[in-house]
């Protein structure tokens, strides 16, 4: 949470001319309802059921050639599971780390602007805990690009330049991705 997967997302979606989505807001669409309320109602499980039916239709998508940017929600990647299926379908999976302090203090504004109650952010402890108990699981990914108070252009190129991705520029326009 508040690595900027939305940001940085939606930025390199647009600088490769790809679609860019958030799985939780594919699984809202499945299951008719927030991702909190699926938490609140249901409880952690059937929301992890959701999210690895969404992945696994994302995956299949992907698998047809239609290019896409998709961020995965903040525990998906640390369910083996979901590990698993990211593997089986070669998928380029990018951990964008910054420093938990750093997070906290994003998450904390984000939810505050959007007058939103989180329950990850309860306690700076059990937030830090979370983050360190998922740290080992985000750092299986092919690529960890630190992302602390670095600009999201910079970013973006260096994440496009690590997985040999290029943007075909036409020679009028100027490539730039904000």
């Amino acid at each position: 949470m508040g690595a900027g997967k939305s940001t940085v997302g939606q930025a390199l979606g647009r600088y490769l001319d790809w679609t860019f989505e958030d799985l939780d807001e594919r699984i809202e669409r499945r299951e008719g309802r927030s991702v909190a309320e699926i938490f609140r109602d249901l409880g952690e499980h059937a929301f992890r059921r959701a999210e690895q039916a969404a992945l696994r239709e994302v995956l299949d998508e992907l698998s047809t050639g239609v290019p896409r940017v998709v961020a995965l929600g903040g525990g998906a990647f640390s369910k083996k599971e979901n590990a698993t299926l990211l593997k089986a379908f070669s998928m380029p999976t990018i951990f964008l780390d910054a420093p938990v302090e750093e997070l906290w203090q994003r998450c904390s504004t984000q939810a505050n602007e959007a007058g939103m109650q989180r329950p990850l952010l309860r306690s700076w402890e059990q937030f830090s805990e979370l983050y360190e108990a998922r740290r080992k699981s985000y750092s299986k990914a092919l690529l960890k690009i630190p992302t602390g108070s670095r600009p999201v252009k910079t970013i973006v190129y260096e994440i496009a330049e690590a997985l040999g991705l290029k943007k075909i520029v036409p020679s009028t326009e100027q490539g730039d991705v904000s």
